[in-house]
């Protein structure tokens, strides 16, 4: 059963990539569009754009009817991505040289504007109806991923975060584009609007859930199962959900301990462990699963509220597994 379930998502997952494998790209100038085929070439799971076209099968219709959806949401991602390498300075993604890294900013800026107007423009291939009604989520989704970015930011330099304040950052940042990837394949399928709202609902749950749980596993995870050293968000200083939880758990003196961690640009000897100590007296490491559990229970009850097909409610919930066990 397992296997199979993988090879339906290894099928989604090809289709995606020769949709992108079509998009011109072979236009003028050469050095605009050389960098959308080259962030387009790096890779990736393709995970939003697989729920979208599972999404559609989900309900009914030949999920190749929402392949342009899929491929705009894709596109969107990826022009995000170049942007977020931008602000963060980065030099590397996926192993390979950031766009703005390899063209330089102007660049990395003009083509990643590229890339939304070209998710924008596959939403047009769909009838006046659909087209506005997938304009609608997108924009939305558009403009409160911009807004969940912002207040990443802003958050950078703040200590007074609550962690529901930081639930609804990482809402707007990261999980309204996995709920947008399936309302939008619910809207090609052409299900009534209960349905789109509890897929939606669904996205919603399991992006926090998987974001809150990236941020555990990067203190608390198995290295070998990760893939990479655990404590990296404590040595760049980021303040992740366990920050916030410990820091408005903790007493003044440990409050103070922590911002002196997290507000040092120095090299801080035995910072992991440390900080890992406090998250463990707080009680934030227990706050934060039970937190991944609530939300990916939530996930679960509202694709369970669907009246679909159980197969292909069962894909969904493989696929939901594989992401929250990092198996994808």
């Amino acid at each position: 059963m397992y296997f199979c379930k993988k090879i339906v998502i290894n099928k989604y997952q090809k289709i995606i990539n020769l949709g992108i494998e079509n998009i011109s790209l072979n236009k003028h100038p050469r050095s605009l569009y050389d960098p959308v085929k080259y962030v387009f070439g790096l890779g990736g799971k393709r995970i939003r754009p697989v729920l979208t076209l599972m999404s559609c099968d989900a309900f009914g219709q030949d999920p190749m009817k929402a392949l342009d959806a899929a491929l705009c949401i894709e596109t969107f991602h990826n022009f995000t991505l170049i942007h977020d390498d931008i602000m963060d300075s980065a030099h590397i993604r996926r192993n390979k040289e950031t766009v703005h890294k390899k063209w330089g900013i102007n660049t990395g800026i003009l083509s990643g504007d590229r890339m939304l107007i070209l998710a924008y423009q596959l939403l047009g291939n769909y009838d006046f109806k659909k087209n506005k009604e997938l304009n609608e989520v997108f924009s939305k989704t558009a403009m409160e991923i911009c807004e969940g970015q912002q207040l990443d930011i802003d958050f950078e330099s703040r200590f007074d975060v609550t962690h529901e304040d930081y639930i609804e950052m990482i809402k707007l940042k990261t999980a309204v584009l996995i709920a947008c990837s399936l309302k939008m394949g619910a809207i090609v399928a052409g299900t009534k609007s209960q349905n789109q709202d509890l897929i939606y609902d669904f996205g919603i749950s399991l992006g926090i859930a998987f974001q809150i749980q990236d941020d555990y596993l990067d203190v608390f995870g198995d290295q070998s199962k990760i893939g990479k050293k655990v404590g990296g968000d404590i040595l760049e200083n980021k303040k992740t959900i366990l920050f916030h939880i410990a820091f408005s758990q903790s007493d003044q003196k440990t409050k103070d301990e922590l911002t002196f961690l997290y507000g040092s640009k120095e090299i801080v000897k035995d910072k992991i462990s440390i900080v890992k100590s406090i998250f463990l007296k707080s009680n934030a490491k227990q706050i934060t699963k039970e937190l991944i559990e609530n939300y990916t229970a939530d996930a679960l009850l509202n694709l369970d509220k669907l009246k679909i097909d159980n197969k292909k409610k069962q894909a969904l919930i493989h696929l939901s597994n594989s992401l929250m066990k990092r198996e994808l």
